[in-house]
């Protein structure tokens, strides 16, 4: 004889059998949490990366470097921003590199951005959404010792790594054949893009090749008279 015991009233047995593979998922999972835990493991949400927070330089170095993906370099080109609100607006001059895929999207851009009259010099960065970025951005040229560059903001399409640049690294860049970049991707591999410099001195020292009108009201960006002639 059965026990209906074991049955509540009013259940099938399909769903006495739905509420036993319930409990038997809720069983193994648990049981697998508690393995996780006795053995110490780390959870690893992405391929092989460790949930971890931080890592040292010497264990990213030890993920290995890999070339960037095949990218086609613009010409550095120097475009200025000036105001027309007050005859004592400084110009603002940037001398830039972009990098784009195959597929004409541009995933890398370098800025050297100068006000006049002003000592300082800000170097930065643009690269795509998805890079690590507790590391920043090691720079290099020719070689040469690296540059750390933090990143300072990430927005929707990428993020921007910057630094104030000096004298000595200004001139490093006219004088250089490369710029290398070395960048960490989101599996914690250290990711190398190498920007020739071989105009940059032309572009950095030469007239701007476009200067824009910047307005508080309105347009603004708008070819100033007779700018870009060449």
């Amino acid at each position: 004889m059965r026990d209906s015991s074991a049955i509540p009233a009013g259940s099938s047995f399909t769903t006495v059998g739905c509420w036993l593979f319930v409990a038997t998922i809720a069983i193994i999972l648990c049981a697998l949490i508690m393995a996780t835990s006795a053995s110490g493991q780390q959870v690893v949400p992405f391929g092989d990366v460790p949930a971890t927070a931080d890592f040292s330089e010497a264990e990213i170095a030890a993920r290995g470097r890999q070339p960037a993906r095949d990218l086609t370099y613009s010409d550095w080109t120097k475009m200025c921003f000036k105001g027309v609100q007050g005859a004592d607006t400084k110009m603002i001059c940037r001398t830039t590199i972009t990098g784009k895929w195959d597929t004409g999207q541009v995933v890398l851009r370098v800025d050297l951005i100068e006000r006049e009259d002003a000592p300082a010099k800000r170097l930065q960065i643009f690269l795509p959404a998805g890079f690590f970025l507790q590391p920043g951005i090691k720079l290099s040229i020719d070689k040469g010792n690296s540059i750390n560059v933090p990143y300072t903001i990430c927005i929707a399409n990428g993020c921007v790594a910057a630094m104030v640049s000096d004298p000595n690294f200004v001139s490093a860049l006219e004088l250089g054949r490369t710029l290398s970049l070395e960048s960490v991707n989101a599996n914690v591999v250290t990711v190398i893009s190498s920007l020739p410099l071989d105009n940059f001195a032309k572009a950095h020292r030469g007239p701007p090749a476009q200067v824009f009108e910047q307005k508080l009201e309105g347009r603004w960006e708008q070819p100033a008279d007779g700018a870009g002639a060449k």
